[in-house]
């Protein structure tokens, strides 16, 4: 069992510590903050202590996962790792600081990863003297509980890298899936209209939160509705990721922020973690009830869920990552309720082009442009999976 080290003990790194360790691997979690190490240990404990109560983990193993796990404020601890991964702050500049400084202490096969969920892992590569062991594992929150893990190999990854890599996170018990090095890779970019579009109903004054968050969950079949699930996410990241994909795209006005979001983050109503966000948690609160009328909730879903699909067709056009791997991605990754490419052929590949020609007819924005796969598609008449 190679041995694996985690740059970074928040809840990220520490559900990727959780994982490894219960895959049977040596772990070594690394901060230079004691005190959000001993939080780390804590939290650990207490999560086994709860999957044993429950049942789901017997006591024993529960210790020699918690036994395997390591918790070190030196890097030097890293010296026998055959993997690295970095969960730290979203910021290229530290990031990029940090491979430097791993690559001066782990051997020469050890590979190394980057969690990122939105930055170029080419550019963290570039870092190093040895680019080619460098790639981006992408895990979601919270990491043992999501299945998927988008697998990003650089432009400088070798091909081996990214196969030894794939081989590992699957045996894991993890689905992963390739994505290409771009903004987003597939979840954070397919998944943008899911916030863009509601936000843009809701400033629009076509219907309220509440009725917005009704229609997705209720009508469409999603777990959560979009203005619940960014004040679940928090606004600070979630409109950070949007502002970060909107600037890597050359300002592409399909991932435009909205100003509603925007003055959330500006107020300090970050969400349920401030207890404001755009429902009120605070004790006491009363939040607006939603207008069910089915007629409405249905516009409403087929906009935000024909703008997905669009997202998701135009990542198969510019080869993100393959038809099943999209589709993976999005029932996997943030539990959509079906996969965008399938939800496109039982819709009509015609009336998915149709929706798009008229909202750009509507609003003559490239933000409704319709991708060039679906027209094609619609043209040739054959379907993602029929045809």
């Amino acid at each position: 069992m190679i041995k694996v080290g985690i740059i970074g003990s928040g809840a990220m790194g520490t559900g990727i510590a959780q994982v490894a360790a219960t895959a049977g691997h040596p772990v070594f979690l690394y901060d230079n903050n004691p005190d959000a190490l001993s939080r780390a240990r804590q939290s650990l404990e207490g999560v086994m202590q709860r999957l044993v109560e429950k049942g789901k983990l017997e006591a024993e193993a529960a210790e020699g996962i918690l036994q395997r796990i390591g918790y070190v404020n030196n890097l030097y601890d890293f010296e026998e790792a055959g993997l690295a991964i970095e969960a730290i702050i979203e910021d290229l500049g530290v990031k990029k600081g940090v491979f430097e400084q791993l690559e001066d202490v782990v051997s020469e096969e050890c590979t190394l990863a980057s969690n990122t969920s939105s930055l170029s892992i080419a550019s963290i590569a570039a870092a190093c003297k040895k680019p080619e062991r460098v790639l981006g594992i992408h895990f979601f929150n919270p990491a043992p509980l999501m299945k998927l893990v988008e697998v990003i190999p650089a432009i400088q990854t070798a091909p081996e890298v990214l196969n030894q890599s794939l081989g590992l996170i699957r045996s894991w018990g993890k689905t992963a899936v390739v994505a290409k090095d771009t903004p987003g890779f597939i979840v954070n970019r397919v998944a943008r209209p899911f916030y863009g579009e509601a936000l843009r109903i809701l400033e629009e004054g076509l219907a309220d939160t509440p009725t917005i968050d009704w229609a997705m969950t209720a009508l469409g079949g999603f777990r959560m509705g979009p203005f619940t699930l960014m004040d679940y996410i928090g606004h600070d990241v979630n409109y950070t990721v949007t502002e970060t994909v909107f600037q890597s795209f050359f300002y592409d006005p399909r991932y435009k922020p909205a100003f509603t979001q925007k003055r959330l983050v500006e107020a300090g109503y970050l969400g349920r973690k401030s207890g404001r966000g755009f429902y009120d948690y605070r004790e006491g609160a009363s939040n607006p009830e939603p207008k069910r009328d089915k007629k409405l909730g249905g516009q409403i879903v087929w906009r935000i869920v024909v703008m997905l699909i669009n997202e998701a067709a135009d990542a198969l056009y510019w080869n993100i990552a393959s038809r099943d791997d999209i589709d993976l991605a999005m029932t996997q990754g943030v539990n959509y309720p079906k996969g965008l490419l399938q939800w496109a052929d039982e819709a009509g590949i015609a009336h998915c082009v149709d929706t798009m020609d008229r909202l750009y007819d509507e609003y003559r924005e490239d933000r409704y442009r319709c991708s060039p796969l679906l027209r094609k598609m619609a043209k040739e008449g054959r379907g993602f999976y029929q045809g």
